[in-house]
């Protein structure tokens, strides 16, 4: 792959990317080795180049919504590792508080609007994000991440209509990870090509090799660009891998070890360093740099979460309705 990208692009993405990596497999130890985290937990391991890719596509006033495979995106999004480490140990410190947990990170200061955990809310969440930046009038764009599992869900049919028809600002996003929980593509769908769904309400759409950031970069631009210029709706389907099981209780044995050793060859971070060392676009000292910063930045959220008190009795029931006093209807 030619280098077409600035060096400070590429150390973006390297640098972003393994953040990422790095945080989930602190996480992961943090829950499995030490169960000092619990509940559930959905890791983004082995989607980084699709974070990477649409942040450099974007702009910060761009909104980002997505499932519950979150803490990736949340974390590019510029939403503290420290708050995201602390909001899975529970603590009130998280970005939600401590009461959202792994599915439901939140950060609205970057603009980056969950991690939701009921499968497909998001995409008629984000649609509606869509419609609020069109009523406003401004220029920003709505990234909505979905799955491949829930693209069978009924909503976004529904919101791919009103979409189209009201010509809304949205990227839908399919991180297509070949499995939906333990099922593939294969057993749900005669559709086994998921971005052809768009073409059903005449929306632009297109299939993206989500295992390097410059490919997702540029899908996400080209559609960026579209719906800055009045363009409407675009469907990417971004195909990629998880490493990891659906969740950290998952057995995986829908698939053989063959499989993800195949897939392993592909990883997203191996590829992109190899590149940088390939093109010699930065020192093997600079890589190593990086890779110490990561480190110690993870290394810091666990301090943060582990010594932040967990949410007082009090907050139980906030944030859960909404007050009768807020002034939603102006007389």
């Amino acid at each position: 792959m030619a280098t077409k990208f600035s060096k400070e692009t590429y150390l973006y993405w390297y640098e972003l990317m393994q953040l990422i990596r790095q945080f989930e497999l602190m996480a992961e130890e943090k829950y499995k080795m030490e169960g000092k985290i619990r509940g559930f937990f959905h890791s983004y391991v082995g989607q980084e180049a699709i974070a990477a890719g649409c942040m450099t596509a974007t702009r910060p006033d761009d909104i980002f919504i997505t499932s519950y495979r979150d803490h990736g995106l949340a974390i590019a999004k510029g939403v503290s590792v420290d708050s995201c480490m602390a909001e899975l140990y529970g603590k009130a410190t998280g970005c939600a508080k401590g009461k959202g947990g792994s599915m439901h990170f939140f950060g609205k200061n970057e603009n980056f609007f969950g991690g939701h955990g009921i499968v497909g809310a998001q995409i008629g969440t984000g649609t509606g994000l869509a419609f609020a930046e069109n009523y406003k009038e401004t220029d920003n764009v709505v990234l909505c991440f979905f799955g491949d599992g829930a693209a069978r869900q009924g909503i976004l049919h529904e919101s791919f209509n009103l979409a189209m028809l009201w010509n809304l600002p949205v990227i839908y996003i399919c991180e297509n990870n070949n499995y939906a929980m333990g099922t593939s593509v294969q057993r749900t769908s005669n559709v086994r090509e998921i971005h052809q769904l768009g073409e059903a309400y005449s929306m632009p759409s297109e299939k993206v090799d989500g295992m390097h950031p410059e490919t997702v970069h540029d899908a996400v631009a080209r559609a960026v660009k579209r719906a800055r210029e009045k363009g409407g709706p675009t469907l990417l389907e971004i195909n990629t891998y998880r490493y990891k099981g659906h969740s950290i209780s998952d057995p995986q044995k829908y698939r053989t070890k063959d499989e993800v050793a195949e897939y392993r060859l592909k990883d997203p971070i191996i590829q992109i360093k190899t590149h940088i060392q390939d093109e010699a676009i930065a020192s093997a000292d600079e890589l190593k740099a990086i890779d110490t910063r990561v480190d110690e930045v993870v290394a810091a959220s666990v301090v943060f979460a582990e010594e932040s008190p967990f949410p007082d009795d009090s907050e139980v029931l906030k944030d859960v309705y909404m007050d009768q006093n807020y002034p939603f209807i102006v007389d």
